[in-house]
C-alpha cells in the first residue's frame, strides 16, 4: 500500500508555518525525506504518526485516513523519533516484552518468539540480559527499532536515525534498515545525505516546510552531469567567485578550501568538471536551481 500525502499544512501557535502545502507519493521500500534541521521533517514524521493533525490536507495509508482514522493506522505503524527515553536499569529483553504486552501479543509463547526474534533481527540477542542504561547509542538504536517492529508494521517511520552513531554502527543500523524497506513503506528523514544515497530509490527535500525536489536519486544525479565543476579557492578569490557564479557548496581538502559549482556551460578554465554525488543535487536544490520532480 501507498503513503499519499495531499496539501498538508501546520503552522504552530507561535505564527511557525512548519508545514506548507506538502504532497508526496511514497510507496513501499525505502523513501528518504532529505532537508536541514527546522525544514519541517519532524512536524511532518509527527503528523503521519498520528501525533499530531494537519491544519490543512490529507493522508491516507492505502483505503485508510491517517487523520480520521488513528488507532487504525498506529496498528499499522512503526515509529522511531528522533529523540526517545528508555528505563536505564531495565534489561532490553524485559522492556521490549513489556512492550509486547502493550503492542496486544497477549499469547505467552508468541510474545516469547516475537521479543526473541527482534532482539536476533537487531543483533541485540547476546545482550538480552544487559539494562539499558550500558547500551552505546547504535544499540539503543537498534532497540528502538525492535519497539518500532512489534506487530510486524506496514509503515516504518525514523526521524534521524544514524545522527550521532560512529562509521561501525551507522552501516550496522542502515543495513537493518534496509531489510525492513524490503516489506513495509519505510520513510527515513534526515539531513545526512549520505544516508538517503546508501538507502532509498526514491527521495524528496524539503526545505521551509515545502517540497523542492521529488526524484529518483540516481536519475537525479544523472540529471546534474555535465553542471557541477569546482575550483581550489583563497577565500578572496571565493568572494568574487560567488558574485559571479551559483557556489552551491564548499569544503576543505589537505587545507584548501574546493568549491561546487552550478554552470550548464564552462565558467571558466580555472574550473573542471566533476562527477556528481547526490550532494551536489541536495546544495543545487536548496539553491533553487533545480525545478519540482526532477533536476
Amino acid at each position: 500500500m501507498d503513503l499519499e500525502i495531499r496539501g498538508v499544512s501546520k503552522t504552530y501557535r507561535n505564527g511557525v508555518r512548519a508545514l506548507d502545502g506538502v504532497s508526496l507519493t511514497i510507496p513501499p521500500g525505502m523513501y528518504g525525506l532529505l532537508g536541514p534541521n527546522g525544514a519541517g521533517k519532524s512536524t511532518l514524521m509527527r503528523t503521519i504518526a498520528t501525533l499530531q493533525d494537519p491544519d490543512e490536507g490529507s493522508i491516507r495509508l492505502g483505503d485508510i485516513d491517517v487523520v480520521a482514522q488513528k488507532e487504525r493506522t498506529r496498528a499499522l505503524l512503526g515509529y522511531l523519533p528522533q529523540e526517545f527515553g528508555l528505563y536505564p536499569r531495565v534489561t532490553a529483553e524485559a522492556l521490549l516484552t513489556h512492550f509486547a504486552v502493550l503492542e496486544g501479543i497477549s499469547e505467552r509463547g508468541a510474545r516469547r518468539d516475537a521479543v526473541e526474534s527482534l532482539l536476533r533481527q537487531t543483533n541485540l540477542w547476546d545482550q538480552r540480559t544487559s539494562k539499558l542504561g550500558t547500551f552505546s547509542g547504535g544499540m539503543r538504536q537498534r532497540f528502538g527499532i525492535a519497539v518500532a517492529l512489534l506487530g510486524d508494521p506496514k509503515l516504518v517511520i525514523v526521524d534521524e536515525p544514524t545522527a550521532g552513531l560512529d562509521p561501525v554502527e551507522r552501516v550496522r543500523f542502515l543495513n537493518l534498515l534496509s531489510a525492513l524497506g524490503q516489506r513495509a513503506v519505510v520513510l527515513l528523514s534526515t539531513h545526512i545525505v549520505e544516508d538517503v544515497s546508501d538507502l532509498c530509490t526514491r527521495m524528496a527535500v524539503i526545505h521551509e516546510g515545502r517540497i523542492i525536489l521529488e526524484a529518483d536519486p540516481l536519475a537525479a544525479v544523472e540529471g546534474v552531469k555535465g553542471r557541477i565543476w569546482q575550483r581550489t579557492v583563497t577565500p578572496d578569490e571565493l568572494q568574487r567567485i560567488e558574485e559571479d557564479l551559483p557556489v552551491i557548496s564548499t569544503r576543505l581538502f589537505a587545507g584548501k578550501t574546493i568549491a561546487h559549482v552550478f554552470a550548464t556551460s564552462d565558467p571558466g578554465p580555472e574550473f573542471e568538471a566533476v562527477q556528481p554525488d547526490l550532494k551536489d543535487v541536495y546544495f543545487s536544490a536548496m539553491k533553487g536551481l533545480l525545478g519540482g520532480g526532477s533536476p
